[in-house]
Formats: C-alpha cells, structure tokens, sequence
C-alpha cells in the first residue's frame, strides 16, 4: 500500500503535449519521407539539365527549384544506397535569374528537326506550401476547445484545478484548524467577554471530559450561538475554544455553502458533517450564518424551489439528532439573531445563545492593553483615560486606535507613541481626517465657530449632558467644525437625560439663530440625530404623553404594513415636532442667558480654532454638576468610594436636589 501511496498521478496535461508533438512531426516530416534529395549548385542544376538527367522542374516564388532526376539517370547522381524503396530522387537548388533560366530551358528542349539540347520535361511554377502554417490553422481549433474544458473544469473545481475536479463542486469549503495547523488561540487572547467566556468555557470541558456529563445522564449541547454587534471577537472566541479544547476546529462562512449550482448548498453541508465525524471530537464554526439561516417563507423572490431554503434544510437535519454526531459540537456567529429561522434556534440544535457585547470600560482596558504589547509606548500614556475616551467601540475599533496611534507617531518621526498620538488616532475614527487646507471664507468661519460654541454652551449648563473634552472648528471628514464629549456608562438612559442630550444637540442651530439671526445648513447632521431620537422616544420607549407606554416596535423584517393607524402616525408627527420645539425654545432661552461667556467662546474659537474644557471653565466657572458628581464617586479619576459612603452620600444629594427646587419654587 506504501508503494501505491507514493506513485506519481496522471496528469492529462502530458497526454495533450504527446498528442501534439506527433502530430506537428507527422505534418513536417510525413510527406516526402521516400524522396532522395540532393543539394546542388545552380551551375550544377544546369549542367544535369543540359545531359537530359532531368525529367520535370518546379520553381517556386521563393526563386527555389526543385528538379525531378530521371530514374534510369538518377544513377549518375545519388549512390546506390539512396535509391531504395522505390525513392524519387530530387535535387534542389536556388535560381538565379528567372530570365536567364528559362531562356536556357528552351534553349535545351529539342527542336522540331532534331536540333538542341536533351531537356524533354516539364517545367513549371509554383508558390512555396507553408507547412508550419498548415500545421498552426490544422491543430488551433483543437487547441482552443482543449483550453476551454481546461478552464471550465478548473473554474467548476475552485478555480485551482482543485482534487476531484468537477466532481469537487459539492465538497466542503470548511478550513481545517488543527495543533499541527494554523496558530493556537487560547482564552489568554481574548480580553474581556468574561460572561461570554464563562459560558464557553462549559463548551471545553464537554469536549476535555464529556463522561463526567453523561455519567450523571446529560447530553453534551449540539451548538451555541454566538450574537453580537460586528468587531466584538465572535470568531476570537470560537477559535479560543477549538484552541483551549486541543481539538479540530473547521471554520467557514455562511456564504460558503451558497452556490450558483442546484443542490450544492445541501451536499456541502453533508460533506462537512462527514468530516466532522471523521476528525469528532471537533468544533465545527458557521460564521455568519445569516446567510443560510433566514427565516424560511420570507424570500422575496418568489422562486418555489430555493437553493438557500434547501441548504438550511439539509443543516437542519444534520443538527436534529438523526445521525449520531456524538462529539460535535457546532457554534455559529451572527450580529442578526432576530432574522434567523425558529427551527434553527430551538433547543436540541443550538441549545444555548450567547451574547457577546460591545465592551464596557474595564473590558475596554483589556482590550487595550492587549494591543498595546507590541508597541513602544510613551509614559504619557493613560489606559484609563483612553477607555474612557471611547464608549461603545468594540474590539476591532479599540484595535484600529492602537494601531493609527502608531501609524501617527511614525509619521511624526517619534521614537514612541503618546498620549497625543492616541487622541489624535480617536479623533480621526470617529470624525475623519483633518482637512486644514479645506478653504472657508471669514464668514463661514464664525458661522461655525458660533454653532459650535452653541453646543459646548448647553452641554455645560445641563446636567445630564455629557461631559466636554474639546471644541474645534478644523474641518474634520465630511463635518465642518465638532464638539468631543466623554460619555457616561448607562445600562439604562432616563427621559431626563435624553432631553437634555437633544438640547445640547440643537444648540447649534439656536445659537445660529440667536446671534446671527438667520439659519444654515450647518445643522443638517444634528437635525437628523434629533429626529431619529425624538421618534424612537415616542414610538418605542413610550416616552409621550398622549402615547404614554406604548410600543410600536415591529420586528417582522418584511412586513409592508405599520403596526399602527394613520390617526396614530400624525398623532406620532405632532409628538415629536412638539418635543423638539421644546427643546429648541429650551436652548434658546440658555443661550440668550449666557449670552456673554457665549461670544467669548465663540471668538476663542475663531483664534484658536481647538479649545478644551479647562478653556471653557475660565469663560463660565466650574461646571455646577461636576461637584455631585466628585461628591459620589471621589474626586480623582477612578477612585471610588465605599458602598455605605455612597448611598449616604446620594441620600445627601438628593435632599440639596429637593430643597433647590422648593426655594425655586
């Protein structure tokens, strides 16, 4: 068997090669084989003429001549040995001036009275046959249909002439992860996600000790569903897994399975089960499985025989049970969980769902220190700090700062990365690149310099509003000028705090329209925002008088109808124009307040064009929430209080709050 294992396999490229050199020598050399041929001169040519040893002449328009020797005088020019096999012997020479020749070839022939010479042939002209170029149009159709399969077949195999050849079609696209292939992810590689993580790790130890489990009567889980926002480390996490476990870890994607071809889909979803049994115990991992795993029923394309619908089926049956996958365990990645098909989402296929969400500020500090060990950093920089920099980045996101964080310092021809660095990588994800070369006119300028101040005005005067980091007026993207906050972390967010985020976000415009007196386009992008917040308040939190407590949230994908009346929509539209009225007149009255400290800023902009929150604290003073907020949670950064000290200290807070009010009122 070792004998066989090691033989060299076929290859038709060969055959073709073999094919084509016989014929190519069949055509050069085939005709004319028996001939004897001798090259002579053409004096010589003319003297064999002369003695009657020829019997027919050819002359070709490339001025060749090939003369026919007489047999029974083929002897006084060839040897005996080349006149066997019945050759007709043949010289050839090259013609010297056609005139001349055939003046001389009738000159030879025998004239009527017996006189001249001994030539009594034929003579004759031709044009030269192209025996190469015979061969070339001959063989050229045969040629291009052999290229055409060649390519058809590689192109049906995978596009590299793949094992199986056409027959491959239907085989798994699966990539295989082993000890002996690809780099080993370990939990160690994964910062953060340790609710996520806790459950995968269960995962492990089915794999490492499934008796421990099916002693007690158990069944070790057929699948996990990983679900989550993009960037979060779904994939990471599987291969963390697969990697902790020691076992085979076959990854592919959802699109995988999908094929222009009838039936693919399903015989690919067979084969990569095949495998999986034959390597079990392994992990098998569908990365967006979306793709596959829609809602059956809901195509829009109105097609009665689905490729998609049929794959799905095919991995429906494969995970209900049916075969013995002992030892097979299947996770899948979506960011879509509410598209996927019930079937696909009950217990005994993927018996468990796990959420992996976008990091909170402690897991942002992981996250940030594990990218930060191959760079040279700075003592000026703060992993705290930046954590708390950017909410709502993922794993991906905090990747791409460290990594435009280098890329800048480099740049700047440092010999380590900054603190700087690190903002100015923050800034140019969220906002864009800078374009200080962008030209605006003077007007334009203050235009933007007073609807920025606008924003920083409120945002200090409200207390729910974010805290401000910085101002500036540099055009950065496709935005003009732009406010930087720190956002807070909140699990939940009040109606309180939503207002006030919509003040401070119209505080642009009402700026505009306080100060200059008319209004720009400026504010396109904060109206938008706006907009959208003010009708998700009204139509899915419940957030509205006239439609307290009501939700109209539909979660059906491709319903074309809304779950709520026309009556209930205007009703709806008056909703919100009047919450973003209010809150609109709100700046406003703000702004006309601070109407001093406002043109300071506005004009410390216009100078500086980059302002920070210590400049907008000289204009307007300490900002009067930052005292509670030091009072709960300490006054240097990070440095909480007790538990007992804190509730205390609410209490407190809160009795100042009430009292306020009472002397306001």
């Amino acid at each position: 068997m070792a004998n066989n294992i090691n033989k060299p396999k076929f290859n038709f490229t060969w055959f073709y090669m073999i094919v084509g050199g016989v014929l190519l020598f069949i055509n050069l050399f085939g005709e004319g084989n028996n001939d004897a041929i001798r090259e002579k001169k053409y004096s010589e040519l003319k003297e064999y003429i002369s003695k009657g040893y020829i019997g027919e002449i050819i002359v070709y328009d490339t001025d060749e001549i090939e003369a026919y020797v007489k047999k029974d005088s083929a002897k006084y020019i060839f040897e005996e040995k080349e006149l066997k096999n019945d050759a007709r012997p043949l010289v050839v020479s090259t013609l010297g001036s056609r005139d001349n020749f055939e003046n001389f070839i009738n000159e030879q022939k025998k004239n009527p009275d017996g006189t001249g010479g001994k030539f009594d042939g034929t003579l004759q002209y031709d044009k030269k046959p192209d025996y190469l170029g015979g061969l070339f149009w001959n063989i050229l159709p045969f040629i291009i249909i052999i290229g055409v399969w060649i390519f058809l077949m590689r192109r049906m195999s995978g596009g590299g002439g793949g094992q199986g050849g056409v027959f491959s079609v239907g085989k798994s696209q699966a990539k295989l992860f082993d000890k002996n292939n690809g780099t080993r992810i370990t939990f160690k590689d994964v910062a953060g996600q340790e609710g996520a993580k806790q459950e995968v790790k269960e995962i492990v130890d089915f794999l490492k000790n499934p008796q421990v489990y099916t002693e007690l009567g158990g069944k070790i889980p057929k699948g996990a569903l990983l679900v989550g926002p993009p960037g979060t480390g779904k994939t990471l996490l599987a291969k963390a897994v697969a990697g902790e476990a020691n076992v085979p870890f076959f990854s592919m994607s959802g699109s995988d399975f999908v094929e222009m071809f009838v039936g693919v889909g399903a015989s690919r979803v067979r084969d990569l089960f095949r495998q999986a049994k034959e390597k079990a115990p392994c992990i098998v991992f569908i990365d967006e499985i979306d793709a596959v795993g829609r809602a059956r029923g809901k195509n829009p394309s109105m097609g009665g025989n689905d490729e998609r619908e049929n794959t799905l089926n095919q991995l429906l049956t494969e995970m209900d049970g049916f075969g013995t996958n002992s030892g097979i365990i299947i996770i899948a990645a979506t960011n879509r969980a509410d598209i996927l098909d019930k079937a696909l989402l009950r217990a005994g296929r993927f018996d468990r769902q796990i959420h992996v969400d976008l990091p909170d500020l402690n897991e942002r500090k992981e996250v940030f220190g594990v990218h930060m060990k191959p760079l040279k950093l700075d003592e000026s920089v703060n992993v705290e700090t930046l954590a708390r920099q950017t909410p709502g980045f993922s794993g991906a996101d905090i990747a791409n700062v460290c990594n435009e964080a280098a890329l800048i310092a480099a740049r700047n021809k440092k010999k380590a990365i900054d603190k700087q660095d690190f903002l100015d990588a923050i800034d140019r994800i969220i906002g864009g690149l800078e374009k200080k070369t962008k030209v605006m006119t003077q007007k334009e300028k203050e235009t933007i310099a007073i609807h920025e101040a606008g924003h920083a005005t409120i945002s200090w005067f409200l207390e729910h509003a974010n805290p401000l980091i910085k101002v500036t007026i540099v055009p950065r993207g496709r935005a003009l000028g732009a406010a930087w906050y720190m956002p807070e972390e909140r699990q939940i967010t009040t109606k309180e705090q939503m207002l006030d985020e919509m003040c401070s976000i119209l505080g642009g415009r009402a700026a505009e329209e306080t100060v200059l007196g008319h209004i720009s386009t400026g504010a396109m992008n904060d109206l938008e925002r706006v907009t959208k917040q003010a009708y998700g308040m009204i139509a899915y939190a419940g957030m509205s008088e006239k439609l307290s407590n009501l939700c109209y949230y539909n979660n059906d994908e491709y319903s074309f109808s809304k779950p709520y009346s026309e009556k209930t929509a205007e009703t709806i539209d008056n909703e919100v124009h009047t919450m973003i009225n209010s809150q609109y007149e709100r700046a406003k009255e703000i702004l006309c307040e601070h109407k001093e400290g406002h043109a300071k800023l506005a004009q410390l902009l216009i100078e500086r064009e980059v302002i920070f929150a210590e400049d907008v604290e000289k204009i307007f003073g300490k900002r009067p929430w930052a005292s509670r907020s030091e009072e709960l949670f300490g006054k240097e950064e990070g440095d909480a209080v007790g538990v007992e000290e804190t509730a205390t200290a609410l209490e407190e807070s809160t009795e100042k709050i009430k009292e306020e009010k009472k002397e306001e009122a």
